[in-house]
């Protein structure tokens, strides 16, 4: 059980639909946002396609919120829907300040994207794709 004096780490998921989706736009999202989420202790994952941004933000609770109040004006995607939001004591990508990710092929298919999945997809599925993810570059979980 987490000790509710030290849950000071806000976790948010949410997937959007991009508008412009390319190499060059990608490059600019990930760079500007690693910049800016070193600069307030923000770490996490963007899995990306052209159909599909996923991501993943965790860091200082007001920082997650206010970059988060960024994300929800930027035209570069639409659809914007919030999976889950929570508190912890414990980071999944402490080492990234935002890492990429192109879908992988356990993932989804275009077509169930098309169909609503992720309309669908419980928060804790969502949160149980980036603890997989978290994972596979060798972070360490409890």
């Amino acid at each position: 059980m987490i000790n509710s004096k030290n849950v000071n780490i806000k976790h948010l998921i949410y997937f959007s639909k991009p508008t412009i989706f390319d190499e060059t736009h990608t490059h600019e999202i990930l760079q500007k946002s690693r910049e800016n989420n070193q600069k307030h202790g923000i770490t996490g994952s963007l899995v990306c396609r052209s159909d599909l941004y996923f991501q993943f933000l965790e860091g200082p609770i007001e920082a997650v919120d206010e970059t988060f109040r960024r994300i929800k004006i930027d035209t570069r995607h639409t659809e914007i829907q919030v999976v889950k939001e929570d508190r912890t004591n414990r980071k999944l990508f402490a080492s990234w300040a935002m890492r990429e990710d192109p879908v992988h092929t356990w993932m989804w298919t275009r077509e169930e994207i098309k169909n609503g999945l992720l309309t669908r997809i419980s928060s804790n599925d969502a949160f149980d794709t980036f603890v997989r993810l978290s994972r596979e570059v060798d972070q360490f979980i409890s």
